[in-house]
């Protein structure tokens, strides 16, 4: 594609991205759907099929950069997409909550405020990787990465068993949040598609073409996005951590958006730190396609693009635990602090790229 005019490689990579938004909801619907009738709900198979599913396009660039040997924009949009993802709360808060009370009042809860501190637990042992010697790789993987997946894998234990209960009053549910049960929207979902009369093969064959889709377009949006950053001169790092990061983060808002119209905050919000948690477990993916050790390899711009997604989960977990009443713009005051946080932090990132 470095060849193709910088027109044609701004319609593939809309084109590409349209493609994903619209094969992002025909994911999370059947999703829901296989969730339900597979009695995945309320196992973890449930939470890693919605993982996946939601961070598709991130597996296709991810996939494809490792094998080009591009490993900078891997892991620029591993790191990228994860502050990104965050502030796609912000725009759930914005255009998705209707009503007096921001997104964070009424999806508070204390298995939120955990999943929150597993993206940050996850991300704290990628800051740590990257201080490991290139040189420690056995078998096309590093000590890093395994020990991302173990966390994973712990952190989810410990989120499906405080959203089952937590030794707190109400286990850790307010008085006040959403009227119905989290993941109410899931069982929703399913019960529209069983109204219009589709089976679960045919769910399953639904998802395997949005699924094909959503890897191919990510493959396009990957190769068209590395076009043209070096067209107009911008470094592979600083385009995987916005540009390609924003719209490989459109199945989080339109599963999002969809929750919310149906009530469930809480799935919106769980759906975002789930993803977010998920996200540096690529890292593996990278590792094993690449045969190099990745972390090692990050550079300042993704180091610093971690803690900015730290902050980011923070203010969030912040607002869960204080529950802010008032909104600014249409949006709770955490929300206002993570867009703030997030502008200046996209600033810094270009100071940081241009001291090099």
């Amino acid at each position: 594609m470095s060849t193709w005019p910088l027109w044609t490689l701004f319609l593939a990579f809309l084109v590409a991205a349209a493609a994903i938004w619209v094969a992002g909801i025909s994911l999370s619907n059947q999703t829901d759907v296989l969730s339900v009738r597979l009695h995945l709900g309320s196992a973890m198979g449930g939470v890693v099929l919605l993982a996946v599913a939601t961070n598709l396009p991130e597996i296709a660039i991810v996939a494809s950069a490792s094998l080009s040997g591009n490993v900078g924009v891997a892991v620029g949009n591993i790191l990228g997409g994860i502050a990104i993802q965050t502030v796609v709360l912000v725009a759930l808060d914005a255009f998705g909550v209707r009503g007096p009370r921001p997104l964070t009042y009424r999806a508070a809860s204390l298995a939120l405020v955990v999943e929150g501190a597993l993206v940050v637990a996850v991300l704290a042992i990628v800051i740590a990787g990257t201080q490991l010697p290139a040189s420690l790789v056995a078998a096309r993987v590093t000590p890093a990465a395994l020990l991302i997946l173990v966390a994973w894998l712990a952190g989810l234990w410990l989120v499906r068993r405080a959203g089952r209960s937590l030794p707190w009053h109400e286990s850790g549910q307010p008085p006040d949040g959403q009227e119905h049960p989290r993941g109410h929207s899931t069982t929703t979902n399913e019960d529209q598609a069983s109204a219009r009369g589709i089976s679960t093969g045919k769910s399953a064959t639904i998802f395997a073409v949005a699924a094909a889709v959503t890897l191919l377009a990510g493959v396009v949006l990957e190769r068209s996005g590395d076009a043209i950053a070096d067209h107009v001169g911008l470094s592979g790092v600083l385009f995987g951590a916005t540009v390609l990061a924003a719209a490989t983060s459109l199945p989080e808002l339109s599963t999002g958006l969809a929750s919310i119209r149906n009530g469930d905050y809480q799935l919106a919000v769980s759906d975002i730190f789930g993803g977010n948690a998920f996200l540096p477990v690529l890292f593996l993916l990278a590792t094993v396609l690449s045969g190099q050790a990745v972390l090692p390899q990050a550079e300042r711009t993704d180091i610093y693009l971690t803690a900015l997604a730290m902050v980011l989960t923070l203010i969030y977990a912040a607002g869960l635990l204080f529950r802010p009443q008032r909104r600014f713009a249409r949006m709770g005051v955490d929300s206002v602090a993570v867009l703030v946080v997030y502008v200046l932090g996209v600033a810094g990132l270009f100071v940081i790229a241009g001291a090099k």
